[in-house]
């Protein structure tokens, strides 16, 4: 009798841990609805409980089925706001932000392609929706973060974008120099602050690329302790696009 009790009482210890651990150590978010199928976010740590990988998952679903846009307007579908789970506090992200963009954005004949903007937002969700129009209040858009604190070959990006911020992006980025745009790393700040990470990488890229890896351009200063990521990457299985900040390292604050 006493075998059967704790046997039954494994199995439920064990199905309650199930419930908030994807596998060893991984610890997903809660499943959000992307436009026909599902999206959400998930982290890894290392036996210690560091971080080893924070990504953005996207199943076949929604990727299958993403809407094409009724017009050139070059506006957003479907931005999302996706939450971490309680692990990830570990890291310095509190959030993220999954946006589909049918017809690109500006600048014409560079960012004007269908592409995906995945930002990892250091800041508050709170304090990124209380961003208001560049042209209602620019002075925190312009308040950029001091020197070293954005790696040096990154500029601001004229204007802003109301909960979001200022984007930053690599003046030696492929795409600035008369190659097509494939995939890019911003940065982005507000209030003189670094706000977000932000892979962005066309739809067209991900349909070619099932595994892909590229170094993040790295700061010298950190506002705030932790770790952060070096390396960002692609990776697709069992019909779910994973896209990935890794290489954590811990970052002392300047």
């Amino acid at each position: 009798m006493k075998k059967i009790v704790f046997i039954f009482f494994s199995l439920i210890v064990l199905a309650s841990c199930k419930k908030h651990n994807d596998g060893d150590n991984v610890f997903k978010g809660p499943d959000q609805q992307f436009q026909g199928g599902k999206a959400w976010t998930w982290l890894q740590t290392d036996k210690d409980g560091h971080p080893e990988m924070l990504a953005i998952a996207i199943d076949q679903a929604a990727l299958s089925s993403l809407d094409p846009g009724t017009d050139e307007s070059h506006e957003a579908l479907d931005g999302l706001s996706l939450k971490l789970h309680s692990k990830a506090s570990v890291t310095p992200f509190t959030h993220a932000l999954l946006e589909w963009n049918p017809h690109g954005h500006e600048p014409a004949g560079v960012y004007d392609k269908p592409h995906f903007d995945f930002h990892f937002y250091i800041q508050s969700e709170a304090d990124r929706l209380a961003i208001p129009l560049y042209t209602q209040d620019s002075s925190k858009f312009l308040l950029f973060p001091a020197p070293g604190y954005l790696p040096a070959s990154y500029v601001p990006v004229p204007g802003g974008v109301p909960e979001m911020g200022t984007h930053w992006v690599d003046v030696t980025t492929p795409e600035l120099h008369g190659q097509p745009f494939t995939q890019t790393f911003l940065y982005g700040s507000y209030d003189g602050k670094v706000t977000f990470y932000e892979p962005m990488i066309t739809k067209a890229f991900l349909d070619a690329n099932a595994d892909f890896e590229r170094a993040i351009p790295q700061p010298v200063k950190y506002k705030v302790s932790g770790y952060f990521p070096t390396t960002m990457q692609v990776k697709k299985e069992s019909g779910v696009l994973n896209v990935i900040l890794k290489g954590f390292v811990y970052r002392q604050a300047s």
